[in-house]
C-alpha cells in the first residue's frame, strides 16, 4: 500500500502543479512545461524510491512489459495514478470557482488544431521518447540512478513544450482523465486519444528498449 500511496501523491502533485500553472498562473509554453518537469523531478527524488516514481500509466505499462513490475502492482500503480489526478482536478476546479474564473478551463488537454491523426502520431511520438528515456535511464545495465529523476523531468518540459500547441502534451493517460473529467466536453469526448496514443507510445519504447539490450 504504501507504493500505491506514493503513485497517487506524485500523480497528484505532478497534475495539481502542471494544470493549476496553466489555469491559476497562466504561464507560458516554457513555464508550463518547467512546471510538469519540476513536479515530476521534485516527486521522483522524494517518493520515488518508494514506486519507482511512475506516476503515470504509460511508464507502468512499459515496466510491466519489461519484467520490471507484476501484473498486480500495476493494476494498483494505475488506479492510484488515476485517483492521484482526479482529487488533483477536484482541487484546481475549485480553486478556479473561488477566483471567479471559468471551470471550463483546468487544463485539459485536446486538440482544436490539428486533425485526429496528426493528434495521435504527436501524442505517441512524444510519449515513445520520453518512455524510452525512463526505461533506459533507470535500467539496471545502463542507467544513472542518481541524475534519473533530473534527466526524467527535463525530457518531461521538453516533450511538453514541443507538443502543448499541438495536443496540449500529455504524455500520461492519467493527467489527460483528471481535468477532462471535470471539464466535459470535447476533452472528455477525445479522451480516447490521450488514453490510447500514449500507450501505444509506451509498447513501443519498451521494445525498443528490449531491443537495445537495456533489460537483464
Amino acid at each position: 500500500m504504501r507504493k500505491y500511496l506514493a503513485e497517487l501523491i506524485g500523480t497528484f502533485v505532478l497534475v495539481f502543479v502542471g494544470t493549476a500553472t496553466v489555469t491559476i498562473a497562466k504561464g507560458s509554453t516554457l513555464t508550463i512545461g518547467l512546471a510538469f518537469g519540476l513536479a515530476v523531478t521534485v516527486m521522483a527524488y522524494s517518493v520515488g524510491s518508494i514506486s519507482g516514481g511512475h506516476f503515470n500509466p504509460a511508464v507502468s505499462l512499459a515496466m510491466l512489459l519489461n519484467h520490471r513490475l507484476g501484473i498486480k502492482d500495476f493494476v494498483g500503480y494505475v488506479i492510484s495514478q488515476f485517483v492521484g489526478a482526479i482529487l488533483a482536478s477536484a482541487i484546481v476546479f475549485d480553486l478556479v470557482h473561488e477566483l471567479g474564473l471559468s471551470t471550463k478551463n483546468l487544463g485539459q488537454t485536446d486538440f482544436p488544431n490539428i486533425s485526429v491523426g496528426g493528434a495521435f502520431i504527436t501524442e505517441t511520438l512524444v510519449t515513445f521518447l520520453f518512455v524510452l528515456v525512463i526505461v533506459l535511464v533507470t535500467s539496471k545495465k545502463w542507467g544513472s540512478a542518481n541524475f534519473a529523476g533530473l534527466i526524467i523531468g527535463i525530457t518531461l518540459a521538453l516533450m511538453i513544450i514541443v507538443a502543448l500547441n499541438l495536443t496540449g502534451g500529455s504524455l500520461n493517460p492519467a493527467r489527460s482523465f483528471g481535468p477532462a473529467l471535470f471539464a466535459g466536453g470535447s476533452a472528455m469526448t477525445h479522451y480516447w486519444l490521450y488514453l490510447v496514443a500514449p500507450l501505444v507510445g509506451a509498447v513501443l519504447a519498451a521494445g525498443v528498449d528490449n531491443y537495445l539490450g537495456s533489460e537483464e
